[in-house]
Formats: C-alpha cells, structure tokens, sequence
C-alpha cells in the first residue's frame, strides 16, 4: 500500500508544498549567483591574457578572446535563468500569500457564522423593536412615580375654578364689610384744632367790642 501511494504520489499540504517549492527555487539561484561569480572571474582572466599576448602572441590573444566569449554567452544564458526563476519565486511567494490570506479570512467568515448563529435581520428588528418598547414602560413608570399628580384622583379643572372665583369673591365682601365698620380716629393735632376754636372766636368778639368802644 505504501508503494501505491509513493508511485500515485500522496497528498501533501498545498502550504508545505509552496514552501518546498520556494526553498528548492532559493537554493538553485545560490547555485547560479556563484557560477555566474565564476563565470565573470575567467572572463576577467581571458581579458588578462589577451592584452597579455595582444603584441608577442597574438594566436593566443585570439584564442583568450573567444573563450572570454563563449564565457560571456554562458554567463548571459545564466541571467536569464536565474531572472526566470526569481520571477517564480515571486509567483510562489505571492500565491502562498493569498492562499493563506484567503485561509485566514474564512476562517473568520466561520467564526462570524457562529457568533451570528440562527440571528437574522428581522430578528434583530424584533428584539429591537421589544427593547424600544420596554424602554417606553420604565420610562411611563418613572414619570408616573417621579409626578405624582391627583394621587389618583379625578377632578373637574372648570369645577375647581368656580370654586376659586367663589372664594376670592366671599373674601372681598369680607374685606368691604370690615371697612364698613372700623370707627374714623382724627389725629391728636386735629382734635386740638376743635378745641382752639372756641376759645379763638371769644377773643375775636372781645377784640371787636374793644375797637368799637374806641371808636366812641
């Protein structure tokens, strides 16, 4: 059974997988970075021997020029690899990253479904609309406590002012009936004057009678 399962190829983590396939696409640019450092460093050579040999020995001048060639067109067949792998790493990276954004944004999806349960709009709206309305009942219940108006009595606003308008009425009469009654009381001065005034036309009739006489 192992054997079936090795030749068929056993499933594997599509993560694990990414991983591997990134790790082994790292490895084989290390790989290339250090041809292409030993590619470069015999071009250089090649370089040397030809301006070495370009006056007393110019076949192996020639010869050290084409295998500076050859060496170049390696080291650009090299660049270009390696260019196309890095593109592939970049591809692996950034599918891995969006499998594993894509992982962790349904795994929040499911833990909204739990929270949210059985819990729909209209059962939002209902349990709203029963909160709203026990809010107006504690609400009607502290006004009703916090004002207590009649005590439960109920009483006729034109009848109560009637019997205002009586009082008020009654208490004027009572005011007018007293002033009616209280006895006047003239000032002490005033009553002085009344008695002065006897005794002043005594003296007035004796002054005329005196005048006359002289007259005589």
């Amino acid at each position: 059974m192992a054997s079936f399962m090795s030749y068929f190829g056993a499933r594997r983590d599509p993560k694990q997988s990414a991983r591997d396939a990134i790790v082994g696409l790292r490895q084989q640019l290390q790989m290339l970075e250090k041809k292409e450092e030993y590619l470069q460093k015999k071009i250089d050579e090649e370089v040397h021997k030809a301006k070495a040999n370009a006056v007393t020995n110019k076949a192996a001048a020639m010869a050290a020029l084409k295998r500076k060639k050859m060496n170049e067109t390696e080291l650009d067949r090299l660049a270009g690899t390696r260019m196309q792998l890095e593109m592939q790493v970049n591809t692996l990276e950034s599918a891995n990253l969006n499998a594993e954004t894509m992982a962790a944004m349904k795994k929040a999806s499911d833990a909204l479904k739990v929270i949210h349960g059985n819990t729909t709009l209209d059962k939002v709206d209902e349990q709203m609309a029963a909160m709203q309305e026990q809010r107006d009942i504690a609400n009607e219940i502290a006004e009703a406590i916090s004002n207590p108006v009649n005590m439960g009595l109920e009483l006729d606003e034109d009848d109560l002012k009637a019997q205002l308008e009586e009082l008020e009425q009654e208490t004027l009469n009572e005011r007018l009936s007293e002033a009616d009654h209280v006895p006047v009381h003239l000032p002490p001065t005033a009553t002085k004057q009344k008695d002065k005034q006897p005794v002043l036309d005594d003296e007035e009739a004796q002054l005329k009678e005196l005048q006359a006489a002289l007259a005589m």
